[in-house]
């Protein structure tokens, strides 16, 4: 049996592949949700912002990840936030 990645792992594995300020990831080991900040992300839809994040994590959304519900923003997005 396969162990389920902790949010931290999935985190991680995110910030490996994508050049990316600041990444949080909540979840249970199947389901999670991740708030995604890059810059790379500037000018681009949101489809293709997910695309790069689906790149990123590669063959690990097929076998470890069950679901991934992203929410992602550039650094002026997130500023504008207030967070």
């Amino acid at each position: 049996m396969q162990t389920l990645p902790t949010p931290e792992q999935v985190r991680q594995y995110i910030l490996d592949g994508l050049a990316c300020e600041r990444v949080e990831v909540a979840g249970d080991g199947q389901h999670f949700e991740a708030t995604i900040v890059c810059a790379g992300f500037e000018g681009k839809r949101p489809i293709a912002r997910h695309q790069m994040v689906y790149a990123a994590l590669g063959d690990r959304m097929r076998a470890e990840i069950h679901a991934l519900s992203m929410r992602t923003l550039t650094p002026a997005e997130h500023a504008a936030r207030g967070a």
